[in-house]
């Protein structure tokens, strides 16, 4: 949620990606941060009473996207074709981009082209009106939860190469307490509804020497992270 982000936080990496005001889906949105705001992140990614599983799984998935596209656009000056000639996440995962149409053989490349090519992506299928329609009435396609599950898991990518490679900036620029709430809130909503961010994902982020994460190693990803991040309601 974009509230989450204070005005230094304003810059994006791709254009934001904005649900229709005065649609089902924004006042679906708007419940969502309403919330989230409340400070419990277990409630926020519950399935509103009476309302489709595929619109909320829509909504938030848009929400995500502009949450990352915005924690990247922080950053964006410290991951360059220099400082990260690969796409990485620590020594011991490395991550190839191949999008199945443009780029059938995954190729090696640095870690703002993969993020370039990841977010471009992402936002062609957030604008393909066929996977996910935003008028009432239209239906969701069959394999909707095949394409959020592949969406969500690749933009994990972004959060784990961002704290592995630029955590120390992003405390410089004083943006943990965003970082590190938007990426609790992002696994909370995978446990719930996909479960393909596992105890492996996590291993990945609580390796190395990441002491100043706000997820230890004994944290169980079932229940409540120890130390919530505050919320910036500016």
């Amino acid at each position: 949620m974009s509230f989450l982000f204070s005005s230094r936080s304003s810059k994006t990496f791709k254009p934001k990606k904005n649900i229709p005001e005065g649609s089902h889906q924004y006042e679906l949105l708007k419940h969502a941060e309403a919330t989230l705001g409340s400070g419990n992140l277990r409630q926020a990614v519950m399935l509103p009473e009476g309302e489709d599983l595929n619109e909320w799984i829509a909504v938030n998935t848009v929400d995500f996207f502009n949450q990352i596209n915005m924690l990247y656009g922080t950053i964006t000056e410290f991951c360059t074709e220099a400082s990260c000639p690969v796409m990485s996440a620590g020594p011991r995962y490395e991550y190839h981009w191949a999008d199945g149409t443009n780029i059938k053989k995954p190729i090696k490349c640095s870690a703002p082209k993969y993020i370039d090519y990841l977010m471009t992506w992402v936002q062609d299928q957030l604008d393909d009106e066929t996977l996910f329609p935003s008028k009432i009435g239209v239906p969701f396609p069959k394999n909707f939860m095949s394409v959020a599950k592949t969406i969500l898991k690749r933009l994990f990518r972004v959060y784990a190469h961002i704290y592995h490679q630029h955590f120390d900036s992003v405390m410089q620029l004083q943006e943990e307490a965003h970082l590190n709430t938007s990426f609790k809130h992002f696994i909370f909503f995978v446990q719930r509804w996909f479960h393909h961010v596992g105890r492996a994902g996590l291993e990945l982020l609580t390796s190395s020497d990441l002491t100043h994460l706000i997820l230890p190693k004994c944290w169980d990803y079932r229940r409540e992270p120890p130390h919530p991040a505050s919320f910036n309601l500016i």
